[in-house]
């Protein structure tokens, strides 16, 4: 397989997601010349504003924060070259879910109460669209556990199922079968590492944890399969952050990480194979390309 037909599609949940967890990814891809598809499933209209000028933006205010932040993410996508990007359903179809017991997550126009047939089969036109080799999405706990990346999940599992299946909805465009699927990993390992160094370089309070502090969120380090290294592209990926500005404000912890450790911080992004064969591996047992062992 040359490197132009390489085909990667990515579900994220909100504006923002993308960049923090598969931005140099996406830009790694897009440099080598290969098709890099983004679905988006929400604009992200709960989302904390972090910069006071923007705060009349908020949810419970104006509620014009999902507006903004479709502008955030077309900069973000425009610096990290990601050209072909999509909302699931087409912009404002679902909206931001909130975290679990608030209203928001009540609210029957929000992603996480989006009937799971519908939402699938806006994703399966994309999927048949795009015809990837490989798809990106969240765990079946959305990693951190958000309801909206947990949907995300559902969705495009549900979405990779349909997409296969000739007879499911023919006028969706022609069955495809993904080869590899990914879920997005943290190996506790790395965080680990990445706080060490935080703190040995003087940083205090990364993301409000104590010392010592367990880190559920973090997988186990056997779980993870696969690692992109692309520390080359990790300026265009903080730059592409500092465009979501409204969610990371000026002195968020990924600045402070990135300055204070240096590239390996935020350039290199960990995956979980979930579908198809692993590939070649390097020493220390991973992959090193999500298209790796495709032909």
């Amino acid at each position: 397989m040359s490197l132009k037909d390489r085909r990667l599609l990515l579900v994220h949940a909100h504006p923002d997601d993308e960049t923090i967890g598969t931005g140099v990814t996406m830009a790694k891809y897009v440099a080598e010349g290969g098709a890099v598809t983004l679905v988006t499933c929400t604009r992200g209209e709960e989302g904390e504003v972090l910069v006071p000028e923007l705060g009349h933006l908020a949810a419970h205010d104006e509620d014009d924060l999902g507006s903004h932040r479709r502008v955030e993410l077309a900069a973000a996508l425009d610096l990290l070259g990601v050209g072909d990007h999509e909302y699931l359903g087409g912009p404002g179809r679902y909206r931001d879910s909130g975290m679990m017991g608030t209203p928001s997550n009540e609210r029957a126009d929000c992603f996480w109460r989006a009937d799971l047939l519908e939402a699938a089969s806006h994703l399966v036109t994309t999927i048949r669209r795009a015809t990837p080799q490989v798809v990106v999405t969240y765990d079946d706990f959305g990693q951190y556990g958000h309801p909206d990346h947990i949907q995300a999940h559902r969705v495009t599992s549900y979405a990779l199922s349909l997409a296969a299946a000739p007879s499911f909805r023919p006028d969706l465009g022609a069955a495809w079968d993904v080869p590899k699927v990914y879920w997005t990993a943290l190996p506790k390992a790395a965080v680990q590492r990445g706080i060490d160094a935080f703190v040995a370089a003087g940083g205090q309070g990364f993301f409000g944890l104590a010392e010592g502090e367990d880190l559920p969120w973090a997988l186990d380090d056997s779980l993870v399969t696969t690692h992109v290294t692309a520390l080359d592209q990790e300026p265009l990926k903080m730059a592409a952050l500092g465009a979501h500005l409204s969610q990371v404000g000026v002195e968020n912890d990924f600045f402070r990480l990135a300055e204070m450790v240096g590239p390996e911080a935020m350039g290199i992004e960990y995956f979980r194979l979930v579908r198809g064969d692993l590939g070649p591996t390097g020493p220390d047992g991973l992959e090193d390309d999500l298209f790796a062992g495709l032909i």
